[in-house]
């Protein structure tokens, strides 16, 4: 099961970044990361890590899109930061590294080209399916479903910004080193503590190879097309 979703993330990445470039956009993302599990039941921002990744977008169409990421990040937990007498006498605290690869589907609630007019944008939502490579104590690859909500809006020319805030479903319960106390003959796949959140702020832009021409003219025109 494995070693099939991580062939079917790869091949998703090689396929969609050869796809045309009249369709494709590139970025660059920075943010924090947060890590909810045993240590952190509910705090979103308590201490955060430091994580960014790249991206292509594959564009079918102005409200349909596929992502496909990769992404590094540094993770923690402690119960120090909790605020509560059990955690802190437990004491109990990691530190380590993720690696994601991450293929998402993009719903954007408004039509939206990198190639529109200044200040057009559209808030989206996305969700997918991921490979996580995870380095806090022991390291094991994860299957993880991403999901996301963010905002885009063109910034100049074939330039954009987006804001995003999304969660990691993990099916791995030991980020921390704390195993929940359950029998495991009633551990379900649904029963897992840990996730792990992404906050960022992207750049993205489109590239044009001129032996093709340039596509903007006929990009916009199917853009203004589709918007009617």
């Amino acid at each position: 099961m494995m070693r099939i979703l991580f062939l079917t993330v790869c091949l998703s990445v090689i396929s969609f970044a050869a796809q045309g470039q009249r369709n494709s956009d590139w970025g660059v993302m920075a943010g924090v990361t947060t890590y909810l599990g045993d240590i952190n039941p509910d705090g979103l921002f308590r201490t955060p890590g430091v994580g960014g990744a790249l991206f292509h977008r594959y564009n079918f169409h102005p409200r349909h899109s596929l992502r496909t990421s990769l992404m590094a990040a540094n993770i923690r937990g402690s119960d120090a930061a909790a605020g509560n007498a059990f955690q802190a006498a437990r004491g109990e605290s990691f530190s380590g590294f993720i690696g994601e690869i991450a293929t998402q589907f993009e719903f954007n609630f408004f039509p939206y080209s990198t190639l529109g007019r200044k200040g057009d944008y559209t808030p989206y939502l996305a969700g997918g399916l991921g490979i996580s490579f995870v380095s806090t104590g022991e390291v094991a690859f994860v299957p993880v479903i991403p999901f996301a909500a963010g905002i885009k809006i063109n910034i100049h020319k074939n330039f954009g910004l987006e804001v995003e805030y999304g969660f990691r479903k993990t099916f791995y319960d030991n980020f921390d080193g704390l195993i929940d106390p359950v029998d495991p003959g009633h551990h379900a796949w649904t029963h897992n503590n840990d996730w792990y959140t992404f906050a960022g702020v992207a750049f993205t832009w489109k590239m044009f190879n001129r032996l093709i021409g340039c596509p903007a003219f006929e990009e916009e025109k199917n853009y203004m097309r589709r918007r009617r």
